[in-house]
């Protein structure tokens, strides 16, 4: 097939020897399978961000640190060279969530290098060596989704642990493969302890996982996993190997009116961004 121009440069470098096909394309990136050598890899290509459908990804970003005070004033002021070193900013943040969640003991694809847009990364695969379906696309026994949902929430406790929160996980954004799910796209992954959506995210994170698997194990659907996983996080001397009880009893203090609110309109919006990534799968050419 025709080389997409943003991998061209790594082909010239001998990066990548060949573009094989087209394997997706989301609201924030293209991602195509290529040769290196003798491995097949993937090769994630970011969408500029006037072309990016991401929504408020102003959200995402508070709190993340910049080392040069040069560009972060440049970031602040959105100057064109501010605008550059946003998008740097943008993918490198996937590139660091995925060494640091590996490190924990999350599955994730293996990182190869991000250059100028683009991040290779390991292909991952079913027992047959296609490119494993995402969550969305599985369907499973009861006994498997109890068990898959527990590793979930334990992957999330994991990313929590080394202070992340993914911020946009869901059924499509998690791949299936023969040892089972692996969590993929995190440009927009937030610092727990930084940002102060991070709660409410956490909380969309573990109830799209929930409400997935509770197809399959309606007994899941009655848990509490979100709150009692944040009630952990914000008590200190956090423990992501703790174990998880699925239940949280809420302090006896006067309702948080606001807080209420906040939780509504969360919930509108993830109602909205589920029905939004359903017609863009339906949509996806490829």
């Amino acid at each position: 097939m025709k080389i997409p121009k943003r991998i061209q440069p790594l082909v010239d470098e001998g990066l990548v020897d060949e573009v094989l096909r087209p394997l997706m394309s989301g609201k924030e990136a293209a991602v195509f399978v290529v040769r290196c050598g003798d491995q097949i890899r993937c090769a994630k290509v970011y969408k500029d961000a006037n072309m990016r459908s991401f929504k408020q990804a102003v959200q995402y970003q508070e709190g993340r640190k910049v080392r040069s005070s040069r560009r972060a004033r440049a970031m602040e002021k959105g100057s064109r060279y501010g605008r550059e070193q946003q998008e740097q900013s943008w993918q490198q943040a996937e590139v660091s969530a995925l060494a640091k969640l590996a490190d924990a003991g999350v599955r994730v694809p293996e990182p190869y290098g991000c250059y100028d847009g683009v991040l290779l990364m390991e292909l991952v695969t079913d027992a047959e060596g296609d490119v494993a379906p995402r969550l969305n696309d599985v369907a499973m026994s009861t006994e498997q989704a109890i068990e898959d949902h527990a590793i979930m929430m334990r992957y999330i406790m994991r990313m929590l642990g080394v202070g992340l929160v993914h911020g946009d996980l869901s059924e499509f954004n998690v791949l299936v493969d023969s040892y089972g799910p692996v969590i993929i796209d995190l440009p927009q992954a937030v610092d727990a302890a930084a940002n102060n959506n991070a709660g409410w995210m956490l909380e969309r994170d573990v109830n799209n996982m929930t409400q997935y698997y509770g197809q399959f194990a309606p007994e899941l659907l009655t848990t509490q996993f979100a709150k009692e996983i944040w009630a952990l996080y914000q008590a200190g001397d956090f423990d992501p190997e703790a174990e998880l009880t699925g239940q949280y009893q809420a302090p006896t203090a006067a309702a948080d009116v606001d807080a209420v609110l906040e939780e509504i309109k969360a919930a509108f919006a993830q109602m909205q961004e589920r029905q939004l990534r359903q017609q863009e799968q339906d949509d996806d050419p490829f």
